[in-house]
């Protein structure tokens, strides 16, 4: 049964964990499925850039990173819970969950589409079901293996200080869905590289997993709980494109005499089909509870113009917006070219931009 499940691991990401040399799709893994149940995991050990034709690493070493576990089902993951992302293929650990709010269009009810609402679009009738996402902190040897698909310093704040439109990143910050975890073990003390592992994470052998929150990420977490926190996740398919976004309020700033709020927006595309289409326009529309729309156009999304393929099938960035006003709407399209030359748009599922009004502190990054 053990063997069976792990073998269950395996096929969930199936679609490069299946290749059987290293390819240029991320974290380039290798795996096997060994005795009594076990997935070994092993990644090469050095640089991954030089590939032949036939995707081989030319001259490269192999070593043994972990052993699979079986992926939960039901219930959450602990801090300290190593893990592999199905998707973009890093190597990661959990620090803590959030509970989400995810509004799934997808499944939405039966219900009529209801008529323009003041934010200027249709909406239909979408309940928000409880998901559990995890902060994590991701390797920093696998970076820039995964840097043309999905941003390694996506987790913004804003500058302690007057200036409204400083802001800063934590590198190697994520949030990742439950559903994207691929559990595993090491005997390594030290198995991630990153510079919060060891200021975050205690190592405790009699634990499992065995690596323990220490009090620093306690007080991290606490501190920075308003401008970190995940509370709502909007999802939509269209043409097999499906767009997932995430919001979040980093604060209100002064300036010029005015209040100007700001928010981070994390969106994920996914190609669902194996057709290669590519992302070539953006449409933004943006509603203030101020009173103003906005309309935004532009070539592609954060200076880059992505190919979703079969085997890179996702691509996933982070944005910011701003408003004179405490709450607003964003909503709009994506426009997606195929080989032949054919367009097609796929929506971007309608969010809100809402404040924390009752916030006292600016956010701390790293200051405890």
């Amino acid at each position: 049964m053990a063997a069976c499940a792990a073998r269950r691991a395996l096929a969930v990401g199936s679609r490069w964990w299946s290749r059987s040399l290293v390819t240029a799709r991320g974290l380039r893994p290798l795996c096997a499925v060994g005795g009594a149940g076990t997935l070994p995991l092993v990644a090469t050990a050095t640089t991954r850039r030089h590939l032949s034709s036939r995707n081989r690493a030319e001259g490269k070493v192999l070593e043994t990173v972990g052993v699979f576990e079986v992926p939960k089902q039901n219930g959450k993951y602990e801090t300290g819970q190593l893990f592999l992302h199905s998707v973009f293929g890093y190597r990661g650990v959990v620090l803590f969950p959030w509970q989400a709010r995810l509004y799934d269009r997808d499944v939405a009810s039966s219900a009529p589409e209801k008529a323009e609402n003041p934010a200027g679009h249709g909406s239909k009738e979408v309940k928000g079901k409880t998901h559990t996402y995890y902060q994590v902190l991701i390797d920093a040897r696998d970076c820039p293996h995964i840097s043309q698909r999905s941003q390694t310093e996506a987790v913004t704040f804003l500058a302690n200080h007057d200036d409204s439109r400083a802001l800063y990143a934590i590198p190697g910050l994520d949030y990742v869905s439950h559903e994207d975890i691929l559990p595993y073990t090491s005997t390594d003390q030290v198995p991630i590289q990153h510079e919060l592992f060891e200021r975050f994470l205690l190592y405790d052998q009699t634990k499992a997993p065995p690596f323990v929150a220490r009090e620093t990420l306690r007080a991290w977490q606490e501190k920075n709980h308003p401008w970190l926190e995940l509370s709502d996740v909007h999802r939509e398919t269209t043409e097999n494109i499906r767009v997932t976004v995430i919001p979040f309020y980093m604060g209100m700033r002064e300036a010029q005499n005015s209040h100007v709020y700001w928010w981070r927006y994390c969106i994920r595309l996914e190609n669902l089909d194996s057709d290669v289409v590519q992302l070539r326009e953006r449409h933004w529309r943006i509603f203030s509870l101020s009173g103003t729309l906005e309309t935004v156009r532009g070539r592609g999304v954060v200076g880059r113009e992505p190919v979703l393929s079969k085997e890179q099938p996702a691509f996933q960035y982070s944005s910011h917006v701003s408003l004179q006003a405490s709450s607003g709407h964003m909503w709009g399209t994506f426009r997606f070219e195929r080989p032949d030359g054919s367009h097609f748009d796929v929506r971007i599922p309608p969010f809100s931009l809402e404040s924390n009004k009752d916030e006292k502190t600016p956010p701390s990054g790293l200051h405890w």
